[in-house]
């Protein structure tokens, strides 16, 4: 689903407009922050999907920044910007909308991106190249070039796209388990695609270990809290330490507050992002089920006989679950050997196992007795 926020901008205002589903938490609306540039005039043909790179098997990535900024005194931020600037990209991407007759309408939407190899690499977040039917990048030097998608892992938010182009400057990588709550920070961003270059605003860690779930169930951990400055555009951006180096990916803002930012630790991304580089896509194990906690409103609602366990709300048609026969509407009570009580719980038990396990699934269907199943868990297939 492509999650990409629409804006339009004016000389007085900014008025976002949601093309997608973005991430919820409850009674709190996080927005995912892309903004739109303008909309292409309505073409009766379906846009062609943009190229999608071949893997390179032989990448590893940079060796990780080791440099610490000094503690008692700070260094100059313009010194830090300049280090980091030459590395940051507009990522301008097209996608199929519709216009209010339901024709098809290209629609453009902006976001950023980080350049992490002089092979052409770049870092963005999944939301803003999901959907897309072309992509182009502009870099610090002015130069605009076509990229291509590399892969793309929603269930991180992380993507990799890439470009032909020479004499491109990496960003150096910085070690985010080295961070702390009240260090400074700053994001680069191509922020309500403004003219003109990058936006850069400062803050500091505001916490670390985050975590938000998307309205499709997906849950971002380890995620690092800020309050620099993120807007719509911002996403895929650099959020980087006194020394330069990117220790997270801006992804999500929380609307309505004041500087509640979020970004992908690079201590979670750098993993997904050499997965995606040398195989294409992340393969995680697999059960084929969307999942919903039980409480006793989902038990009333759903006419359940128990109140606790987890949901099956639906299963994918030729997945491990279908194969091992359980339905829609199966409360599993025990997964693994453990029970699980929450959806989010029973995710993180199903990615603490190795793709080809067998696990055992107790689970209650309607008023029977409770019964076990073996299911084997299979690799996630690619994204849509």
């Amino acid at each position: 689903m492509n999650r990409l926020t629409f804006i339009a901008i004016t000389l007085v205002s900014v008025i976002a407009l949601s093309a997608g589903a973005g991430c919820t938490l409850p009674g709190i609306d996080i927005e995912f922050v892309t903004p739109t540039a303008a909309s292409s005039e309505a073409s009766s043909a379906s846009p062609a999907s943009p190229p999608v790179a071949a893997p390179d098997q032989q990448w590893t990535p940079a060796p990780i920044s080791r440099d610490a900024a000094p503690s008692l005194q700070l260094p100059s931020f313009a010194d830090v910007v300049e280090k980091i600037k030459p590395s940051v990209v507009a990522v301008v991407v097209e996608t199929a909308g519709l216009s209010i007759f339901l024709e098809p309408v290209p629609q453009k939407g902006a976001g950023t991106g980080v350049i992490i190899d002089p092979k052409g690499y770049i870092v963005t977040n999944n939301h803003v190249v999901e959907g897309a039917t072309t992509i182009k990048v502009t870099l610090g030097d002015g130069r605009t070039l076509d990229a291509s998608v590399v892969g793309r892992d929603p269930s991180t938010d992380v993507a990799v796209i890439r470009i032909q182009a020479d004499n491109l400057q990496p960003a150096q990588i910085g070690d985010a388990t080295k961070l702390r709550v009240g260090d400074w920070v700053i994001a680069v961003g191509n922020a309500l695609a403004l003219e003109g270059g990058p936006t850069v605003t400062t803050g500091v860690v505001s916490y670390l270990g985050r975590s938000i779930q998307e309205s499709s169930g997906a849950v971002l951990n380890d995620l690092i809290q800020t309050d620099a400055a993120i807007n719509p555009g911002n996403s895929g951006g650099p959020l980087v330490n006194l020394a330069g180096a990117v220790v997270g990916i801006n992804t999500a803002i929380v609307g309505g507050a004041q500087n509640i930012g979020f970004s992908i630790s690079m201590a979670t991304a750098l993993p997904i992002i050499q997965q995606l580089i040398n195989e294409g896509r992340v393969v995680r194990p697999w059960l084929g089920v969307e999942l919903l906690t039980v409480t006793r409103a989902t038990a009333s609602q759903y006419d359940l006989a128990v109140t606790e366990g987890v949901l099956l709300i639906r299963i994918v048609p030729g997945s491990p679950a279908d194969r091992a026969g359980l339905k829609a509407r199966d409360v599993v009570q025990t997964f693994a050997g453990q029970k699980v009580t929450g959806a989010s719980q029973m995710r993180n038990a199903i990615q603490s196992q190795r793709v080809g396990a067998v696990v055992e699934v107790t689970y209650v269907r309607g008023t029977q007795p409770a019964k076990t199943v073996n299911v084997t868990l299979a690799g996630s297939p690619p994204p849509d």
